[in-house]
């Protein structure tokens, strides 16, 4: 499906560790599912998190969900191994940590073979070398990591992001410029869902997919601000159809609500339509 149509409003990270957590999975309502073994798993856990994670993928049940395995970094004691083991793993992407350049990628490739790749950007390299990172030919997703990357630019927090937003911006051009899916950092305080609705606005406004989770209860206002409001697919219809009638009438262009409607308009329309349909496909 056309990463600009298909669904990733919600992308929740799971532990590969906690069976209870990827049972929970299989009936939650999220577009995609970040199976950690990294940062969520702890080390004396690692090795028994890549055989939980491979039984709970092999016993199916999360439908259309995209499903994405973290690895840890190929430069520890566990990630070569993750690489391997999720390779033959019943998933659709393989997520590499702290992306620093395509070489990193490189790597990761010769273990994982035609394995699909997503990116973890989160250092200020990987933000300068965005552009190359999007274009690998094996990557198909990025996810900002704006923990570590705050970490890395050692920036105060603010609600508006003004700090991270070069980052965020390099990214998202390289991205939309490769036509690659691009989900936005996670959300820390969970139990804040006015926050929450304010960032992910933000992130939606800029351009992003979707919203990474790390908790159930962030799910539904992800969802909701990712997806296209009643007012975006009602305007949506209404363009195509007047420049549908134009069109018929040897004009180039409509008018609607007083704007000139063009055909870079309609389609984004048609966009808008496609992904309210599979969303609407998910949800069943």
């Amino acid at each position: 499906m056309d990463p600009r149509t298909r669904p990733y409003r919600s992308v929740l990270y799971i532990p590969g560790s906690k069976p209870r957590a990827l049972d929970k999975a299989r009936q939650l309502p999220v577009d995609a599912v970040i199976f950690d073994l990294e940062d969520a798993v702890s080390p004396e856990e690692k090795e028994n998190a890549r055989a939980t994670l491979a039984e709970a993928l092999a016993a199916g049940g999360y439908g259309a969900r995209m499903k994405i395995v973290r690895i840890n970094g190929l430069d520890t004691d566990w990630g070569r191994a993750d690489a391997a083991a999720a390779a033959q793993m019943d998933c659709d992407a393989v997520l590499l940590p702290k992306v620093d350049s395509p070489a990193d990628l490189d790597a990761l490739a010769e273990i994982t073979g035609d394995m699909p790749l997503w990116a973890m950007m989160e250092t200020p390299r990987g933000m300068l070398n965005a552009p190359a990172i999007a274009a690998h030919p094996r990557l198909q997703g990025m996810v900002m990591g704006t923990n570590d990357l705050a970490k890395e630019l050692q920036c105060r927090y603010r609600a508006d992001r003004l700090p991270m937003m070069a980052g965020l911006g390099l990214c998202l051009l390289a991205a939309k410029a490769e036509g690659v899916v691009i989900v936005d950092g996670v959300y820390n305080a969970f139990k804040d869902a006015e926050g929450l609705a304010a960032e992910c606005e933000q992130g939606r406004d800029m351009g992003f997919d979707g919203k990474t989770l790390i908790h159930p209860a962030q799910v539904e206002i992800a969802n909701a601000a990712f997806a296209p409001s009643e007012a975006e697919i009602d305007l949506a219809q209404r363009q195509i159809a007047a420049f549908e009638a134009a069109e018929a009438e040897g004009q180039g262009v409509a008018v609607v609500d007083g704007k000139i409607v063009e055909n870079l308009h309609v389609a984004t329309a048609r966009e808008i339509l496609a992904k309210a349909d599979a969303i609407a496909a998910l949800s069943e």
